[in-house]
């Protein structure tokens, strides 16, 4: 273990400020911290340990400004340590695969940043820390070790600090000797002496058993040492004392593990970590890989002068403070007049920013909901306007001219405004009478057109990711929160009027990356913004509900749950909760013999599609009759979803959710009207229960003929396909006549069923099992067919492979709307 002292007679000039990182601690902090859906590039590579790690590195940069910087890293999980102790941190899980890679993503960027990496066989990365810090606290004013490893606690003096992430990698603690002996009831140099008595989990060290921190100590202070404790150990008294002498050896043993090595022979020195400009060019390369935009802007204002390359089309942070006011009743016109003024309306409808134009003027714009956290009960209205200023706008104590001036400003499309999730906030300005208009950019859809599989388009996220701005920290002056009336909540005005910047400046970072996408930007304008608009209109217009129509089929279906609960015992001769899969695996495969489903860890299934099948291979009154009762069950729960639902006003008001399917899909939600059953007689009765209601004449039901097969007629230009819609006759007769080679008048149920099966699950992908399973035959059968069925339409192969060849080489798959879909594993 013991190493040839590091040579200082070269190490040149005194350093003021080093800073030494430890590589893999830091980087899974980072993974950790940020989700990993949310940090992934078009390609599907996950960036989120790289963002999370180059986001604090760059914060140091700018923070400590330090003079000299080096990267520690593990060569691997085995050491001197493991070959002393074979459970070493043997506890540790295997390496999640989405981390994979990206350390050595971290040390390209860091090569690329001119900053020296280190790993050294048979050593960990804090041995090279140590090494490092030793040397450097004779050669410089102060030393900073980032680490999440506690072990480096050890190194802290007057010189050495070290910084200690408790959240994250944005939230770093400064242990300093007085920081350690605080927490920790000893000093730096005695740190390792209480680990070894406590033990290290994540080490796979255990301690002595009974003994925490706080018992040893006060061991360690009362015995001048752990050498000493472990001497006098027949004098400490109780069973922490008899348990200290049972696990002496253990204890021995962690500290002699938990002991860093400081004196490592190593190839670079604190010399040769000294600050030096980085290769501009490989940074812009790796960082447009892995898609960091904003990163790159952030590290442009630490270093040195970037060429014109590496500047984004705005700035990642603002270039001045953020000056806030809380407007009073009569000041609003005003202040909308001297900060918020009209931009040219071309500029404003422009659904692209030009490469060498200026972006046109964005006003951030910033909804704030009522107690209940409801945006339709607006209560006030966050501005960020261009100049750097932004407002607060109490919409409760506005005065007669600050009501029309808003309004006007509001209705005004010339005013270039962005927002972040507006659907509902709409419904709130509609309430007060006001109109929105002059919309450019949302940047929640934005995101969505960019990274459609990710699950949350959170604004908070979003700046940190794009903008690298926290938004749950105070970046701006604090201002009077605003009370509730009858409330005990407060609305914090400058935490709107952060965000309400963030917004703005978050839609020019978005920009950048929608014109990467293709047709995104247009896409935005043309559809997701005009059907965001569609949407809110209606959740709040509702659709109304017949209640005691609702009450009465709830009453009819409780009936038939009890009747089918019944009619189950009286199958088996004895009651049984039907609700209890084990009780139900009793029943069918002890009782009743029946033959075995898919295995589970608690037995054998019970899902709805096992016990069908079964139904199917071995008829039973008793399957039959609880099949009925699931199916009641169902539909009563729906029933009384739809009945909690429906509100003052008669109707029920779904929420749709615009930014939740990858594909570009719309749902459904509190309650989902997009899933309303209709396969049984009872469950299309639920569908009576939605009336007209009063303002209305009637409901109307539109729904497109074959929609899916026309746009594959379309896009594929198969005449055979072009030609079964022109005959006029039915669609799928006509289809099945050309595969089976007969009139469509002759073409039976069954060929018809079969065709229509694969007309619409080809053009999704449907494979031959898939096809067999659908129509209960066999899986050569389905492929002969398939194979019949492509003979005839070539056209809709070639066009579907063409498809499958293109995302392999692009790695993506698009809508003619310009609506991508990346595919990252298609090459897989």
């Amino acid at each position: 273990m013991t190493a040839r002292p590091a040579d200082n007679s070269t190490a040149g000039p005194v350093a003021s400020r080093v800073l030494l990182i430890d590589g893999f601690s830091i980087a899974f902090r980072a993974f950790y911290a940020l989700p990993v859906e949310n940090f992934t590039t078009s390609t599907g590579q996950p960036t989120n340990a790289v963002y999370g790690f180059m986001s604090m590195l760059i914060g140091l940069l700018r923070d400590e400004q330090p003079s000299h910087v080096g990267v520690a890293w593990d060569a691997s999980r085995v050491s001197f340590r493991t070959s002393q102790y074979g459970d070493y941190k043997a506890t540790r899980g295997e390496t999640p695969a989405p981390f994979i890679g990206q350390s050595d993503l971290i040390r390209e960027v860091l090569t690329a940043l001119a900053i020296p990496s280190l790993e050294l066989a048979d050593y960990e990365a804090d041995d090279i820390l140590a090494t490092w810090a030793t040397e450097a606290s004779q050669l410089s004013d102060e030393v900073l070790v980032c680490s999440g490893d506690r072990d480096t606690f050890q190194l802290v003096n007057d010189r050495v600090t070290v910084l200690y992430p408790r959240r994250g990698t944005s939230d770093l603690a400064r242990m300093t000797p007085a920081a350690v002996l605080e927490k920790y009831g000893v000093p730096p140099a005695r740190y390792p002496e209480l680990a070894a008595l406590v033990g290290e989990t994540a080490d796979n060290l255990p301690g002595v058993p009974g003994v925490g921190p706080k018992t040893a100590a006060k061991w360690l202070t009362q015995f001048d040492g752990l050498a000493n404790l472990l001497a006098r150990a027949d004098e400490v008294t109780g069973k922490a004392g008899q348990s200290l002498r049972d696990h002496r050896a253990a204890v021995e043993r962690n500290r002699q593990l938990n002991a860093l090595v400081t004196d490592l022979d190593l190839p670079v020195t604190i010399a040769d970590l000294g600050r030096r400009p980085w290769d501009q060019a490989a940074v812009q390369e790796i960082f447009e890989t892995l898609e960091f935009r904003t990163l790159r802007s952030r590290l442009a204002e630490i270093g040195p002068s970037t060429d014109s390359q590496t500047q984004t089309s705005s700035p990642a942070e603002p270039s001045q403070p953020l000056a806030t006011v809380v407007l009073e009743p009569g000041t609003v016109a005003a202040w909308l007049a001297e900060h918020a003024q009209p931009v040219d309306q071309a500029e404003a409808n422009s659904p692209t920013v030009e490469v060498d134009a200026p972006p046109p003027d964005r006003v951030g714009l910033m909804a704030v909901g009522g107690p209940a956290g409801v945006a339709a009960d607006l209560v006030g209205l966050a501005l960020a306007a261009p100049d750097q200023t932004a407002a607060w706008i109490d919409v409760g104590r506005l005065s007669p001219d600050d009501d029309q001036a808003l309004a006007a400003w509001l209705g005004n499309p010339a005013v270039n405004k962005v927002g972040h999730a507006w659907k509902e906030p709409l419904r709130g300005l509609w309430n007060r009478g006001w109109e929105l208009a002059g919309l450019s950019r949302e940047t929640e859809l934005a995101a969505y057109l960019i990274q459609p599989d990710r699950r949350r388009y959170d604004l908070a996220d979003l700046a940190s990711q794009y903008l690298g701005r926290d938004l749950t920290s105070a970046t701006v002056e604090p201002q009077p929160t605003l009370d509730f009336a009858d409330t005990d909540e407060t609305v914090d005005t400058a935490a709107a009027m952060n965000q309400a910047a963030a917004v703005r400046d978050l839609s020019y970072a978005l920009d950048d990356d929608l014109a990467t996408r293709g047709g995104a930007s247009q896409l935005l304008v043309d559809v997701e913004l005009p059907v965001e608009r569609i949407l809110a209109r209606m959740e709040a217009t509702g659709i109304a509900a017949d209640r005691e129509l609702f009450q009465q089929i709830w009453s009819d279906l409780d009936q038939r749950v009890q009747q089918a609960e019944q009619a189950a015992y009286q199958a088996i001769g004895r009651p049984v909760n039907l609700g209890s899969p084990k009780q139900l695996q009793e029943v069918l495969f002890d009782q009743l013999q029946m033959p075995k489903t898919r295995r589970l860890k608690t037995g054998y299934t019970t899902d709805a599609e096992s016990l069908i099948q079964l139904s199917v291979k071995q008829p039973h009154p008793f399957l039959d009759q609880l099949l009925a009762y699931r199916e009641n069950i169902k539909l009563r729960q729906s029933v009384e979803g739809l009945m909690k639902a429906i509100a003052d006003d008669g109707r029920i008001h779904t929420t749709y959710l615009q930014t939740v399917a990858a594909t570009g899909r719309l749902s459904s939600a509190d309650p989902n009207l997009q899933n309303i059953p209709v396969r049984t007689a009872a469950s299309r009765q639920i569908r009576q229960a939605f009336v007209a209601g009063v303002g209305f004449d009637g409901l109307l039901t539109a729904d497109y003929s074959q929609i899916e097969m026309r746009i594959m007629a379309d896009l594929s230009g198969d005449q055979q396909l072009i030609e079964a819609f022109q005959s006029g006759e039915d669609f799928h007769a006509v289809m099945a006549a050309h595969v089976f080679g007969l009139k469509p008048d002759s073409v039976s149920p069954a060929q018809r069923s079969r065709i229509k099966a694969m007309n619409y699950g080809l053009a999704y992908g449907l494979s031959a099992y898939g096809l067999s399973s659908q129509l209960q035959i066999p899986v050569n059968e389905a492929r002969v067919l398939m194979d019949d069925y492509f003979t005839v339409f070539g056209s809709v192969r070639d066009y579907l492979q063409q498809l499958v060849a293109q995302a392999r080489q692009t790695g993506y798959t698009e809508t003619i709307m310009g609506r991508r879909r990346y595919l990252p594993d298609l090459n897989s």
